[in-house]
């Protein structure tokens, strides 16, 4: 039995079922808006190029909620909720020599370059801006406050979700 078991210890991409997590994915607006996603229904989140983001999309499991917010803009903040329905695809537009988001080094027999697909699940009456979020959260609650943070895709802890959810 130790044997069995040793063999069957999780990899970085097996799916936890055991909670629902929560995420925040920005993007820019003029890019990608809460009002695209409401129109499209569906879409995947493409494009990451950063390894952190990445392996955070990785610990992704489907049914997580995700705070979709705006970035670069004014102001910046969460503008709607979204949900993971699909897992673990290969990111097409790093083959695409056409995309800014075209990977040279890498392979369709061995991509870098992952994504998810997200659905829509509706839009904040109000934008629950960056001030207000620096406001009610510290930087070790909420890493979108933390300045210079530069990260596209965060893991929000349940509690800190709890209250967004009740914000937005």
């Amino acid at each position: 039995m130790d044997n069995i078991s040793s063999k069957l210890q999780k990899s970085p991409r097996s799916l936890d079922m055991t909670e629902e997590k929560f995420w925040l994915m920005k993007s820019e607006p003029y890019a990608y808006s809460i009002d695209c996603l409401k129109n499209d229904g569906v879409t995947l989140w493409d494009g990451i190029r950063n390894y952190q983001a990445r392996n955070f999309m990785r610990k992704m499991n489907k049914g997580d909620k995700v705070f979709f917010y705006h970035s670069n803009c004014k102001p910046p903040g969460i503008v709607g909720l979204m949900e993971i329905v699909d897992l673990n695809i290969v990111d097409p537009t790093q083959f695409d020599k056409d995309s800014k988001y075209f990977d040279p080094k890498s392979k369709t027999n061995n991509p870098r370059w992952d994504c998810v697909k997200v659905k829509y699940i509706s839009k904040s009456n109000k934008i629950l801006s960056l001030n207000e979020l620096k406001i009610l959260f510290s930087e070790d609650e909420l890493l979108v406050v933390k300045k210079g943070n530069r990260l596209s895709i965060l893991p929000i802890r349940n509690d800190i979700a709890k209250i967004l959810l009740e914000k937005i």
